[in-house]
């Protein structure tokens, strides 16, 4: 199934188009993606092939295509994971959970963990233990910490926002804009999703230090004067 999947992607591959996502997503020398590999495959095509083959394929296919060396692969070994989980019981849930703790190491860009992090282990946590997610927060690999903190996008989704801004406290400092940018972005679903003056009073206590892309992401609702208030 794998061989099937990986010769169809590899049917839509655009050269060219594969050339604008090596630059578009950072793969230079030094940057934050370098060195990964891009057949030119586009989302939606990718998200076509998810409809095809999410109840064919197994969970041990799914992890083997997750391992490729091919961004447009793990993208879509990850949404078929995505798919099977919303449709899945609770022992297969949980399977799927594991797997995609036990590969982080593929999941190795910000839109792989941003269409990934919310629906698998936000989702699976929910209602359960979520000290993982503090120990991703915690690790030194940047694609974990931001899975840290975009699952909890399920969480303030459903209108639940006190994890989100522990997670957010552990990463205020964070060396890495794609950190910023998710905190920012959370706070400001904080804000959005449940209330503003909750976001406020985080903000409150961190403006003056945090970084200013993160401060810019989570006041993007704000009327101008309040953004005008804290960018001061």
């Amino acid at each position: 199934m794998v061989k099937k999947i990986q010769n169809e992607m590899r049917r839509m591959a655009n050269p060219q188009k594969a050339k604008d996502l090596r630059r578009f997503f950072k793969t230079g020398k030094g940057e934050y993606a370098a060195g990964d590999k891009f057949l030119g495959v586009m989302v939606p095509q990718t998200r076509l092939m998810v409809k095809k083959y999410w109840q064919e394929i197994s969970l041990e296919e799914a992890r083997e295509l997750l391992k490729s060396g091919f961004h447009e692969e793990r993208l879509l070994a990850l949404l078929i994971l995505v798919k099977k989980f919303e449709k899945a019981d609770e022992s297969l849930r949980k399977n799927i959970f594991d797997l995609y703790l036990a590969n982080t190491v593929f999941i190795n860009n910000w839109d792989l963990v941003d269409l990934s992090a919310p629906r698998i282990a936000g989702a699976y946590l929910f209602d359960k233990d979520r000290s993982i997610l503090i120990k991703l927060a915690r690790s030194k690999n940047i694609w974990e910490r931001r899975i840290s903190i975009l699952a909890t996008f399920w969480f303030i989704a459903k209108g639940e926002s006190e994890f989100a801004l522990k997670i957010a406290e552990i990463l205020v400092n964070d060396e890495h804009d794609l950190i910023h940018k998710a905190c920012g972005w959370m706070l400001r679903e904080i804000g959005k999703r449940c209330r503003q003056d909750i976001e406020e009073i985080f903000l409150g206590k961190y403006y003056k230090t945090m970084p200013r892309t993160m401060l810019r992401y989570a006041i993007e609702r704000f009327d101008d004067k309040k953004r005008k208030h804290y960018m001061e």
